[in-house]
């Protein structure tokens, strides 16, 4: 079964960003042929509203047969509420809540991103899914582009 990988921003951005290029362009590599399943919200798609057209035409390149687009829901919105109340991170990182939340509601796979101070870092990954445990929710695996490549060896 393919996995279904929500990105964020930070992942898709990462294609035109010479630091982040070796995970996150063989990433969307794997979306674009189909062997994974990109998810993404309509919060990673206002984020984008604003970003170079280079990297917005990065998400445009994945077939939209092999594209998820996840809503966000009022009860994604409680559970980055949640994630706030809890300190999990501060109100200042209220997206970064939100896209947490928006990939843990919608059980994606695997949520991928760049951002290593507010989501791609372990204390801020057992926070988060020590609410989604209380709250009845599984824990969702967060990782960098990198760490979810498939590699030969």
């Amino acid at each position: 079964m393919k996995r279904r990988v929500y990105a964020d921003t930070s992942a898709i951005g990462g294609c035109c960003d010479v630091e982040f290029q070796h995970g996150s362009i063989p990433l969307f590599d794997a979306f674009r042929s189909g062997a994974e399943i990109l998810v993404v919200s309509d919060i990673t798609i206002a984020e984008l509203e604003g970003a170079p057209e280079s990297v917005r035409d990065v998400l445009l390149s994945v077939p939209k047969e092999h594209t998820e687009l996840v809503r966000f829901s009022q009860e994604a919105e409680d559970l980055a509420e949640m994630y706030l109340r809890e300190g999990v991170v501060s109100r200042k990182s209220r997206v970064d809540a939100q896209h947490i939340a928006i990939a843990t509601v919608c059980r994606a796979d695997v949520l991928v991103s760049w951002n290593f101070k507010h989501i791609v870092n372990l204390a801020r990954i057992h926070g988060y899914c020590a609410v989604n445990l209380k709250l009845g929710y599984p824990m969702l695996e967060i990782r960098s582009p990198v760490e979810v490549l498939h590699h030969e060896d």
